[in-house]
């Protein structure tokens, strides 16, 4: 069975995504929706690396775009640990996790003094 997730970034005229659109067929509500972001790693096995396509589109607020990356992380340490069993790489990752999200909140409550 035929399986897609389709990205549509629509960029201005300077190439800065102005939208991000996504779609894939076990998606609960049919037809594109909008994101404000896309992390995406592919492994090339001929050059044995990884190619990357982070993008954003102009309106995520830097606090929002700080999250997802953290968030990228828990689910980069899940899925090792899910794939290979290595305990000790899942947790280096998650215990850095752990630091970015103190981190996060603690610049969270100084920013809603000012």
């Amino acid at each position: 069975m035929k399986k897609e997730i389709k990205f549509v970034v629509e960029l201005d005229k300077d190439n800065i995504p102005d939208k991000i659109l996504w779609d894939a067929q076990d998606k609960d509500s049919p037809g594109l929706a909008p994101t404000r972001a896309i992390s995406l790693a592919l492994w090339d096995q001929g050059q044995r690396n990884t190619m990357r396509i982070d993008l954003w589109d102009k309106e995520m607020p830097v606090e929002d775009m700080k999250r997802f990356m953290v968030d990228c992380l828990g689910g980069i340490a899940q899925n090792l640990l899910n794939s290979t069993g290595d305990e000790y790489m899942a947790t280096q990752i998650n215990e850095l996790t752990d630091k970015l999200v103190k981190h996060l909140e603690k610049e969270f409550k100084q920013s809603n003094k000012a």
